[in-house]
Formats: structure tokens, C-alpha cells, sequence
């Protein structure tokens, strides 16, 4: 017997098992927030949602964007979205109103959801149809369904597209990564296998749930029947306030989220308090690494599990695990945290090897269908049955990765991908800038941020000021440059190419890698 692997099996099986159970706590700083849903009414809602969208003829294969931070509205849109048949396409909802467009054109989304935060910035979009998350907007989708109603049967291949996730790399735009049903079932059920998700599980939504679809945790869990705590900005002491309340056991997140809860322990402690969750939390990074030093500190200052994992979102994201192992348990804790800097060793069912260049490569179930309507990118990336990384490695202790560069022009600031083209073509249009190069230094905080290395023109008199507005004015905040260093030439090749492994060596001297770790 074969049975199709769909992302519905997991809401369908709490819904059955735990339907009494709290399933999802909404954020109360949101518009018109949920409160309190039980796994019934969280499958209730779901159906409900399916049925509206039949309604508004988005039949099977429509793709439904969604712009929005963290909230119970967009938990329910996972299944009611994918489950039954339609495309999730979930957007940045950090992105410029243009950004969100090119995406929407790109998806071909005839349908758009906001979140009422953004709603204004968003009001020039041009779309078929464009539905505030606000309770009354969106009244019809979110409603839940009577008992029994049900919308039309569809017979959904495992290997369908579930959702598009828009991803910046190599080129100015980003591309729409296609993660299929299969592709985000099993990365969900390795995911929680490795972190040991259980039904008693209090998780909370700290990663963005357009990052990957939440890297895929937003399934595992529910299928688990755990209670889900969505957080809708990372503020440290809100995390904390929220993991004493809730008694919260599981998060994921970038360094910058560690950062922030560090930061708030120490403040905490500095007025006497205790902070919750020591021998209670485990706490999955992702992104750029964050120094070994940073690592002790959480399981020193804050004594939760640090768990590292590495992955793309062409991979769902799940490709290599770094938990602390048995072997280890005598290690001072400095010691283990050097260990844990690495990037992992393959996860279940994947495959990891690198070239004679050095690239990373993978095989993998998690692995994405292809870049929509992108053939030729896809094929560059997916060659021979491999998936290329972009990402320069190598295998050491017989199995851990160690990610050691960046060959494709991506940076990682804050567990956010950022094309560094896209960022050079926009200071190429400031007219005093003659060349730009833009890199990725290392951040205590943010793992990376971003640099630009610029000539001006001759007679020109730009300041670093000058030229980071102009770029915030024109870009999404987090991927501009934080700052500006003028130089009289940019170093390159006899056939005019940058080497920007080059440009970026000296800032990452001293390390042994030139992307952020201990």
C-alpha cells in the first residue's frame, strides 16, 4: 500500500487524537487575535477556510500569498491553504510594497492576505483580490466550519507543490522555491525526530513562519498535538515572560533572537530575577552560527540545549543536525560549545558531500521540486542528483560539517538571506557610486551584516550617511548596508571579476571560516 504523504496528515491527526487540547495561543498584540484554539477548532477553521477559497474560485493549484509577522491566522493558513490542493506562497512581510509585487506577479497569487500592520504600505498592490487579516476582512476565510462540511474531494499528489517560498541567492531578484507535500513531510518528521518533539511539547513561534515555513516545525509539532505559542516580534523579555507563563520547553530562531534573550537574562539578573526555562528549554539556531562564546552563554547563563542545524530553503530546510552527544557530557562547557559551532552531521535520509571546489552538496527527500518558472536556475542548481549549496565546506571527525564560505553572492544577517547583487544594483543607482562590491562581515549579534566597499566618482562627495538612506529608502531595512567603507579601486580579476572572497578576507581575519561561528 502506498498512501500519499500530504501536509493535512498532520492537523488531521491532532484534530483526531488531542481535539479537546489547546492547540494554538494567538499573540494579543495582534488585530483582532484568536485567543485560545483547541485542535478541533484550529481543524475547524482550517475546513472553514478551505471552503472559502472554493468559493472565491480559488480552485486546486491556486496560489494564495500571505504577508504577515507571526500569528494564529497564518498557522490555520498552512493547512487550510496546502492542506486542501492550494499553493501558500508566505512573503517577507519585511519586504517594500515593490518587493511584495514582484512576488505576488511572479507566484501568480490571485489571492493576498495582509496583516493590518502592513496593510497601509501594501495598499498599492495590484492582485485579484487582497483580504485584511483583521477579524472582519477576513470574517468568511477564517470562520470555522460546520461539522460535516467539507469541500470538494481532490486527489493531491505527494509530490504537488505545497508552498512557494521566495528565497534571494544569486541573482538581483529572488526566486520562488517549490517545496512539495513530500518534501515538507519528511523534513517535519526528521526535524522532530532529531529534536525529540513530543505531544507534550510548549512550543513557540519565535522564527518567522515565512522563513521555510517556519523551517518546517509548524507541522511537526502539531502533529504531535503540542501546544503552540505564537510570538509576533523578537523582544528578549517578552520570550522569557512567555516561556515562565507557558512553560515553554521548544524554540527556534536566528542569533539575533539569542542575542536578544541573552541580553534580557543578563538584565534580569542584573535586578535580581531568576530567568525560566533552565534544564527546560532547547533552543534550535539556524542562519549564520553564532560564535562558541554565545553558545556557552546559553547553556552557561540561560543552562537551556543549544541545538544547531544547517539547511536552505531549497532543502526545507533540514539537511545537517549538531546536538550534544553522550560522548560529550564530561566536556567543560567551553568545549562542548566548539563542538556544537559546527554545522552538524547529516540529518536522517540525507546525503552530504562536497566537490573538488569545495561546494556543498546534498541528497535529499527534503530537497525542493525546482525554482518556479525558473528552468534554467533550476538546473544550475540541481545537477546529476545533487543539490549545490552555494555554500563552500568541508567534513571533519569523519561526519560534522564545518561551513567555511559563501560561494554564491548571499549573505545571512539575522537568519535573512540577502542577495548581495540585489544590493549592488541598488547603489549602482545612486549617481555618485562608480563601483560597489557588497559583503558579509561578521556580527556578534546578527551573525552578519552587511558592507558595501564603494568607489565614487571623481568630484563626488557622498558620505556613508549619504548612501545608506539612499539604499533604506529603496530596499527592505535588513538588507541594506550597515555601513560604507570608500576605497580608490576594487581589486579584480584579468577578466574584470570581483573576488569577493577576497574583499572579505581581511574582516574575517583570525577565524577559521569566512561566514559567522565560534
Amino acid at each position: 500500500m502506498e498512501v500519499p504523504l500530504l501536509i493535512g496528515d498532520f492537523l488531521d491527526r491532532a484534530a483526531t487524537v488531542f481535539p479537546e487540547r489547546v492547540a494554538i495561543v494567538d499573540d494579543p498584540s495582534a488585530a483582532a487575535p484568536l485567543g485560545e484554539i483547541t485542535y478541533a477548532d484550529f481543524e475547524a477553521r482550517a475546513r472553514g477556510m478551505a471552503l472559502a477559497l472554493e468559493g472565491m474560485g480559488v480552485g486546486p493549484g491556486g496560489r494564495v500569498a500571505i504577508v504577515s509577522p507571526n500569528a494564529a491566522r497564518f498557522m490555520i493558513s498552512f493547512f487550510g491553504v496546502s492542506g486542501y490542493g492550494r499553493v501558500l506562497v508566505p512573503v517577507n512581510y519585511r519586504l517594500t510594497a515593490d518587493e511584495v509585487q514582484y512576488i505576488v506577479d511572479h507566484s501568480g497569487a490571485s489571492l493576498v492576505l495582509v496583516d493590518p500592520e502592513i496593510a497601509g504600505s501594501l495598499s498599492s498592490l495590484r492582485t485579484a483580490r487582497t483580504v485584511v487579516l483583521d477579524g472582519v476582512d477576513d470574517a468568511e476565510l477564517f470562520a470555522p466550519a460546520a461539522a460535516g462540511a467539507a469541500p470538494k474531494p481532490l486527489d493531491i499528489a505527494e509530490n504537488a507543490t505545497a508552498s512557494i517560498n521566495y528565497t534571494s541567492g544569486t541573482t538581483a531578484r529572488p526566486k520562488g522555491v517549490q517545496l512539495t507535500h513530500r518534501n515538507c513531510w519528511l523534513n517535519a518528521a526528521v526535524f522532530g525526530w532529531h529534536a525529540t518533539v513530543t505531544e507534550r511539547e510548549v512550543f513557540l513561534h519565535t522564527l518567522p513562519m515565512f522563513h521555510c515555513n517556519g523551517w518546517g516545525m509548524p507541522y511537526a509539532v502539531t502533529a504531535m498535538g503540542a501546544k503552540q505559542v505564537v510570538q509576533r516580534k523578537v523582544d528578549g523579555e517578552q520570550i522569557l515572560e512567555r516561556i515562565d507563563r507557558h512553560k515553554v520547553t521548544l524554540m527556534c530562531g536566528a542569533p539575533a533572537v539569542v542575542a536578544a534573550v541573552l541580553d534580557a537574562g543578563e538584565a534580569r539578573r542584573e535586578r535580581g530575577e531568576d530567568t525560566p526555562g533552565r534544564e527546560q528549554v532547547r533552543i534550535v539556531v539556524a542562519g549564520a552560527p553564532p560564535p562558541s562564546k554565545v553558545i556557552e552563554r546559553v547553556q552557561t547563563e540561560l543552562g537551556w540545549e543549544f541545538i544547531q542545524i544547517y539547511g536552505l530553503t531549497e532543502t526545507s530546510p533540514l539537511l545537517t543536525v549538531n546536538r550534544s552527544r553522550y560522548e560529550w557530557d564530561g566536556m567543560s562547557a567551553g568545549d562542548k560549545a566548539q563542538l556544537l559551532s559546527r554545522a552538524g552531521v547529516p540529518a536522517l535520509g540525507v546525503r552530504i558531500r562536497t566537490d573538488d571546489e569545495g561546494e556543498v552538496l546534498a541528497r535529499s527527500n527534503h530537497v525542493f521540486a525546482g525554482y518556479w518558472e525558473q528552468p534554467e536556475e533550476s538546473a544550475k542548481a540541481l545537477v546529476d542528483g545533487w543539490f549545490h549549496t552555494g555554500d563552500g565546506g568541508y567534513i571533519t571527525d569523519g561526519s560534522y560539517l564545518v561551513i567555511s564560505d559563501r560561494k554564491k553572492d548571499v549573505i545571512i544577517t539575522g537568519g535573512e538571506n540577502v542577495s548581495s547583487i540585489e544590493v549592488e544594483d541598488c547603489l549602482y543607482q545612486h549617481p555618485d557610486v562608480a563601483e560597489v562590491a557588497v559583503i558579509g562581515v561578521p556580527d556578534d549579534r546578527w551573525g552578519e551584516t552587511i558592507k558595501a566597499l564603494v568607489v565614487l566618482r571623481a568630484g563626488s562627495a557622498s558620505t556613508e550617511a549619504d548612501l545608506i538612506e539612499f539604499a533604506r529608502q529603496r530596499m527592505a531595512h535588513f538588507k541594506c548596508p550597515t555601513s560604507v567603507e570608500f576605497r580608490d579601486s576594487l581589486v579584480r580579476t584579468a577578466t574584470g571579476k570581483l573576488q569577493k572572497f577576497k574583499l572579505r578576507a581581511p574582516y574575517w581575519e583570525g577565524r577559521d571560516r569566512m561566514v559567522s561561528g565560534g
